[in-house]
């Protein structure tokens, strides 16, 4: 099925590896001309390669001025940014009784107050030519808190209050705003939890991966195609009346309605 991305510009925050990288390369596949980003400058290049119509750039989203040369730079290749796919890497682990100003002030920045930067300055052109599409990776912690992820939770719920909000004032533009909340996807930062996780349990990093599974309905991880095929799916054409939507991504690992 054709879901009209051919042609468009997206850019993909954060998308050097893990989820990020996996909805690049659906956009892609899709037609979609993408700009891969991340801090590592080597990989977005090397992984821009591999794409049909691919540019890498080198943007740290800690910095004040990366949303600015991000889509600065995206413009003055393209000319145009019809997709916006929000994402950043996740903050250390922390509960919420330990985690310090300092911290809370560097996730809030990263996962909120950047994000929020980059949908402000793809919003005019968007608006104008009456089309667009944001979309933000998520987590599943927004709806259901995530044990020793508290800055994630924290930051990540700001992002999804701002996104509902604006899904509201440009509805009738034709841009559409949505989250897809992933639960546990098999990416790298997954087995990094797991890791931390057998530390603290003392247990095996397999075991803490076979519990994490066994609280899965599906009885195991996601992989980052799957997570992928719906973000794609809320940026192409057939999604044009979904908007203002949190969209779960997680083999029913979330037990609330």
């Amino acid at each position: 099925m054709d879901i009209g991305l051919s042609g468009k510009t997206a850019i993909v925050a954060g998308s050097t590896s893990g989820l990020g990288l996996a909805v690049g390369r659906a956009l892609d596949a899709e037609g979609a001309n993408v700009v891969i980003s991340g801090r590592r400058g080597h990989l977005a290049e090397k992984e821009a390669e591999r794409l049909s119509g691919g540019l890498g750039l080198e943007v740290d989203l800690g910095t004040p001025d990366a949303p600015d040369r991000l889509v600065g730079t995206a413009l003055d290749h393209y000319g145009r940014i019809d997709v916006l796919v929000l994402n950043s890497g996740g903050p250390p682990p922390s509960t919420a009784r330990d985690m310090s100003p300092d911290q809370l002030d560097k996730a809030v920045h990263q996962l909120l107050t950047q994000q929020i930067r980059l949908a402000s300055l793809v919003l005019p052109g968007m608006c104008e030519r009456g089309w667009g599409r944001i979309v933000a990776i998520g987590s599943s912690g927004v709806q259901q808190p995530i044990e020793n992820l508290a800055l994630s939770n924290v930051a990540r719920a700001g992002l999804a209050a701002y996104l509902k909000t604006l899904s509201r004032e440009v509805a009738a533009q034709g841009v559409t705003v949505n989250m897809v909340l992933p639960g546990r996807i098999d990416t790298a930062r997954v087995a990094e939890l797991d890791a931390g996780r057998a530390k603290r349990e003392g247990v095996s990093a397999e075991e803490a991966r076979r519990r994490s599974q066994a609280a899965i309905p599906m009885g195991r991880y996601g992989t980052p195609e799957e997570f992928a095929a719906v973000v794609a799916f809320l940026c192409g054409e057939p999604a044009s009346y979904v908007t203002g939507a949190q969209i779960r991504c997680d083999g029913g690992l979330v037990g609330s309605l």
